[in-house]
């Protein structure tokens, strides 16, 4: 059982999505004291609707992981704003634009490696100075499955997810001393926006990888992401956690 914990301040990025939606939700039921900010590009539309449901517990923030002064920004405002701190950082965002290497654009590969990677930097580096000065801080980078088993036509989101994996074993060393701990997770394929965009067929052979012949839910990935930031997960750093339905 996930151990009570006091009241925190959350940042989740990507949150108009499935995955970030669940994410939030979680934080959200943990504790009525929570304040969970919903980092938001372009769409935002089911971010805005959860932040009008929360009763201003829920707060969307315009963030593009893309640009170290939206960074800046956002992080700024959440520190501005009662409690005037910053507790979590889940680094969620993320976009695929699937090709054979031999065909794929150098725009792609870009946009990919942009959104992926350097955005999970530009936020470790935006929320490490509060997490410093608190001593204490829970970073959560959702990488992928395709970190550690890259499938073909993926050259450039699996090469930025296995950068995810990376970084985080990295930064993890780096900051253990501090009470911060970093921590990835490698979701297989999960009831979201990315499958929703195969066809049957697809579907169909990816399903008949999965042992556990279901494909996950965003609200399982949701309460592993609960479980790193909580106090009970203080000991964990550095992972990186398969959640795939026993996939290998």
């Amino acid at each position: 059982m996930i151990k009570t914990v006091s009241a925190r301040t959350i940042l989740i990025t990507g949150a108009n999505g499935h995955l970030g939606r669940a994410i939030a939700g979680a934080f959200l039921k943990e504790s009525p004291d929570n304040v969970v900010w919903l980092g938001i590009h372009r769409r935002r539309e089911h971010a805005d609707e959860q932040a009008a449901a929360s009763g201003g517990r829920c707060r969307v923030v315009p963030l593009d992981v893309t640009q170290p002064e939206s960074w800046r920004t956002a992080v700024e405002e959440i520190l501005a704003t009662p409690p005037r701190r910053l507790d979590v950082l889940v680094n969620n965002a993320g976009t695929h634009h699937d090709a054979f290497l031999a065909q794929m654009k150098l725009e792609s590969w870009r946009e990919v490696l942009a959104v992926n990677l350097d955005g999970v930097f530009h936020g470790c580096r935006a929320v490490l100075p509060a997490m410093i000065a608190q001593h204490a801080g829970r970073i959560i980078n959702i990488a992928s499955l395709s970190a550690l088993l890259a499938p073909a036509g993926q050259t450039n989101y699996a090469a930025a997810k296995a950068g995810v994996v990376s970084l985080t074993q990295s930064l993890a060393k780096e900051v253990a001393r501090i009470g911060i701990t970093v921590n990835a997770i490698c979701p297989g394929y999960l009831e979201s926006e990315m499958l929703a965009e195969m066809d049957d067929a697809a579907r169909q052979r990816a399903l008949a990888q999965i042992p556990m012949r279901r494909f996950g839910k965003p609200e399982e990935v949701a309460a592993a992401v609960q479980f790193l930031a909580c106090p009970g997960a203080a000991y964990i750093t550095g992972a990186a956690l398969k959640i795939d339905g026993g996939v290998f």
